[in-house]
């Protein structure tokens, strides 16, 4: 029911005709920056479900000559470009408070669930897709450019980074830190980016240089560290928390009942499903370590004992840990892999990317009702 409720949708986000620079090579701060709703294709490229315009009669002789594999081959390429639109597009979601997860430039159940969120947050219908007056609400949110330039530091770039994070957590428990793998990684978290498309956007930048300017996406850079318990919650305070199971979304209100945040989420599994019912906020810790009890018996751990690993952002849970009532061990927490969350699933617990984690953590009140519906 729940992948029903998900991919029910079946209209691309981006698929109106004209989405501007839908195949434009290379990628560029310009194209994202100045992508418009409506405007026209990049000259020579296809509209979105339409094909290529015809050649000159010159040159059709040695298109004749392309396979079917060669095409096939193009046709794949062109649909892995980020799309210059979808990025302004997620990043203006983002920092309207709309969470599209990893910002990658791709259509996705994600962002079409930061989109539907949106609309009716302003009160517009939503067909599945962005259309005219969903784009005019949402450009009007900011005027500032989607994606900006950042100079590399020494302190980027020294780490300390960990050599390898080892897929079995037994074996994650004898590390001193789950640290981040590479200032890629790193970087690509900080604005809130798949490292996909932070590749994409600096192809040929040295990642491993202090002094290097790279382009990322124009969002509230992921903190680090632990924040003071007397200078929680911050501003706006969330009271309620509402976790929608089917639309894989956990949405945070104010006490007043207004919207705060949405965020895609990863909640539950057959195997470890997510409770129902309401619980409350406990406690917030950052940083924190993990602490894994045999009675959860998680598929693919095989120690009958108990082992902690230790705080970093490749943690299990993340570089956040909200915890709930109940003797049950269930949270809402961050995660080492932010570019699955609301496409695989978790350990009965609410996953959140890890930027999302701490935005909740900064604004959730101790006793803020955590709804999970039946």
């Amino acid at each position: 029911m729940r992948s029903a409720a998900r991919l029910g949708a079946v209209l691309l986000v981006m698929g109106c005709a004209g989405a501007a620079g839908a195949a434009e090579t290379p990628l560029t701060a310009e194209a994202i920056n100045q992508a418009q709703f409506g405007a026209g294709p990049a000259e020579g490229a296809a509209e979105p479900g339409k094909s290529a315009p015809d050649k000159p009669a010159s040159d059709k002789a040695e298109t004749g000559r392309e396979t079917a594999k060669e095409k096939g081959k193009e046709k794949a390429a062109a649909e892995k470009r980020p799309d210059p639109l979808t990025i302004r597009t997620q990043v203006l979601l983002d920092r309207a408070g709309f969470s599209p997860g990893a910002i990658d430039g791709r259509d996705g159940d994600n962002l079409r669930g930061a989109l539907a969120a949106f609309a009716k947050a302003k009160g517009q219908a939503f067909a599945g897709r962005l259309d005219a007056p969903l784009w005019q609400a949402l450009s009007g949110t900011s005027p500032d450019p989607a994606v900006t330039q950042y100079t590399l530091t020494e302190k980027d770039v020294d780490g300390p980074f960990a050599e390898e994070i080892p897929p079995k957590m037994e074996e994650q428990a004898d590390l001193k830190a789950l640290s981040y793998g590479s200032p890629a990684e790193m970087l690509a978290e900080r604005f809130h980016m798949s490292r996909g498309l932070l590749t994409d956007l600096n192809p040929d930048a040295a990642l491993t240089k202090a002094g290097t300017v790279i382009t990322v996406a124009a969002v509230p850079a992921l903190e680090t560290g632990r924040i003071p318990a007397k200078e929680l919650p911050e501003t706006p305070k969330v009271s309620r928390i509402e976790v929608d199971k089917d639309a894989l979304q956990v949405r945070a209100y104010a006490e007043d009942g207004a919207l705060v945040h949405t965020y895609p989420a990863s909640i539950g599994s057959e195997e470890k499903p997510a409770p129902s019912g309401v619980l409350k906020v406990e406690g917030v810790a950052f940083d924190p370590t993990y602490t894994y009890n045999p009675k959860y018996e998680f598929k693919g751990v095989e120690t009958k004992r108990k082992f902690t690993i230790k705080p970093g952002p490749n943690n299990p849970v993340g570089v956040v840990w909200i915890d709930l009532s109940g003797n049950d061990g269930y949270g809402i927490h961050g995660t080492p892999e932010p570019e699955k969350v609301g496409k695989t699933e978790s350990h009965g617990c609410v996953r959140l990317t890890n930027w999302d984690a701490r935005d909740l953590a900064k604004h959730v009140e101790r006793g803020a009702k955590v709804d999970f519906g039946k």
